[in-house]
């Protein structure tokens, strides 16, 4: 029996952390295609990793409880990467809520109930979250400490009728519920954060950059304090840290990656794309 590092979404940032936290490890490669999980799989297995894959849906909570019970034959729960999720533009409001926001939690809240002593775990949360404003304390609360069931019929959510805000709303509970969830992993001696990525570059990315807005996106890198985009290795630096015995005090917390992207949005040179979000 070995230690097990659970993947969900099995594109460029969920590999490059499963390297680096997967040696020596069973890693569970889980994706809604399994197909997609299959061709990870065989990048993995052909640099020595030992792997297996399942077809997972977050937005159901039978499937992830099927994912776990598959990762459990193998040893324990020792790491959970979820990056998993839908975007803006792939999506309806209610597939972005169901999927990244309610997912998301369900997903906590059951990996939470079997991770090991000394485990930890990383959610690819988003940039999008932190171009959110303000919410209230209520909200806040509503967001980070509401049963999952009852998520999806939260006031506030029920009113989003723009799939960029039902992203974003989903985000920010991303980064709300890992405070909520890190105050009981913590009681099973376990750690969990989330990252949030500005404009990576991935194949879907890459395609952005060359696709009709393509022109937009690359103006808005040049004037980011970065001036370029992030790189999938990079967040898996930072992933690998959190997950690693330095990273041990370090939990419920979220960590912008987005080379200053945020920052200039609010208060620099990209102030301009607050008028398109």
């Amino acid at each position: 029996m070995k230690n097990v590092v659970v993947l969900i979404g099995s594109g460029s940032i969920g590999q490059a952390i499963a390297r680096r936290v997967g040696a020596g490890n069973h890693i569970v490669l889980g994706d809604l295609k399994i197909e997609a999980a299959e061709a990870a799989a065989k990048i993995f297995e052909n640099a020595g990793f030992e792997v297996s894959t399942v077809a997972v849906d977050i937005s159901s909570r039978s499937s992830i409880l099927n994912l776990i019970e598959h990762a459990r034959q193998f040893g324990a729960i020792k790491n959970l990467i979820n990056a998993a999720g839908v975007s803006p533009s792939q999506a309806s409001v209610e597939k972005i809520l169901q999927v990244d926001l309610y997912g998301t939690a369900v997903l906590l809240e059951e990996f939470g109930k079997v991770i090991a002593d000394g485990g930890s775990g990383v959610v690819i949360s988003s940039q999008s979250g932190h171009r959110l404003g303000a919410l209230t304390e209520e909200q806040n609360a509503k967001l980070a400490t509401s049963p999952t069931e009852e998520l999806l019929s939260i006031d506030f959510l029920k009113e989003i009728t723009d799939t960029l805000k039902a992203y974003q709303y989903s985000k920010r509970c991303n980064v709300l519920r890992v405070m909520y969830e890190a105050t009981i992993w913590g009681k099973r001696g376990a750690t969990i954060n989330s990252i949030s990525p500005g404009i990576i570059i991935t194949p879907l990315a890459a395609d952005e950059l060359k696709g009709p807005r393509g022109e937009g996106y690359r103006n808005m890198l040049k004037a980011s304090p970065a001036g370029r985009a992030g790189t999938p290795d990079e967040v898996g630096d930072l992933a690998e840290f959190l997950m690693s015995s330095r990273g041990r005090f370090i939990s419920g917390a979220d960590f912008l990656i987005d080379g200053g992207t945020t920052a200039s949005y609010w208060y620099g040179d990209l102030q301009y794309l607050k008028k398109t979000h």
